[in-house]
């Protein structure tokens, strides 16, 4: 009678991160489904040992996965779904910012966007545009309608608190806001250039063997 292979069903990550110095296991970089006889071995299974000169990220290949495991259980029919690769992010135990720093960045942010408005607010003559608008409505002409301005700059305000559908940490809905939708697309686009770079080392290294 023929023998049935075992079957694990494992699905990567898209994206790990790991401490530096430490190694890399399968249960660190993927969800597994497989017989329990052989879930405790699969977790803790080495599948990368990090070296000075992987730099900050790491690319984790299937091929690399389904070698290791057959190298410990030949017998295991390995079926896996959604991403072939996995990248990994080594990371380092970050110092705490100074409050100091904290201050001089919210400080010139600060000033830069003000300097930003300001700015714009006199390209389209905006201090012409109030007095007009004031002058038709009323018949009189100011020099600074503060009727206009003053909810005008309140509303500047509470326009950008509802378009980035942020108030310091708290946020309005589930909705993302443009800047971390922004942010999520240009973290996608590195992510796809490292996996682009790292695949192409990896042909390299192939080549040269």
């Amino acid at each position: 009678m023929e023998a049935v292979n075992k079957l694990l069903y494992i699905r990567l990550r898209r994206k790990a991160r790991v401490r530096k110095g430490h190694i890399v296991r399968l249960r660190d970089i993927a969800k597994l489904f497989v017989d329990d006889e052989y879930e405790p071995a699969l977790n803790e299974l080495i599948i990368h040992q990090p070296q000075q000169a992987d730099g900050n990220r790491v690319l984790i290949d299937m091929l690399l996965i389904i070698r290791k495991v057959k190298g410990l259980f030949p017998e295991l029919q390995v079926e896996h779904f959604g991403e072939p690769h996995v990248l990994l992010e080594i990371y380092t135990d970050n110092r705490k910012a100074s409050p100091l720093l904290i201050g001089i960045v919210w400080l010139l942010l600060f000033i830069g966007s003000g300097l930003a408005i300001m700015n714009f607010h006199a390209d389209v003559s905006m201090l012409a545009v109030h007095q007009r608008i004031y002058e038709l409505m009323t018949g009189k002409r100011v020099e600074h309608p503060l009727i206009l301005q003053i909810p005008y700059s309140i509303g500047i305000g509470v326009g950008m608190v509802l378009f980035f559908n942020h108030l310091f940490k708290k946020k309005f809905n589930e909705e993302p806001s443009p800047l971390e939708v922004e942010m999520f697309m240009y973290q996608e686009n590195v992510n796809h250039f490292v996996i682009t770079e790292e695949y192409a080392k990896i042909h390299e290294e192939g080549d040269a063997k």
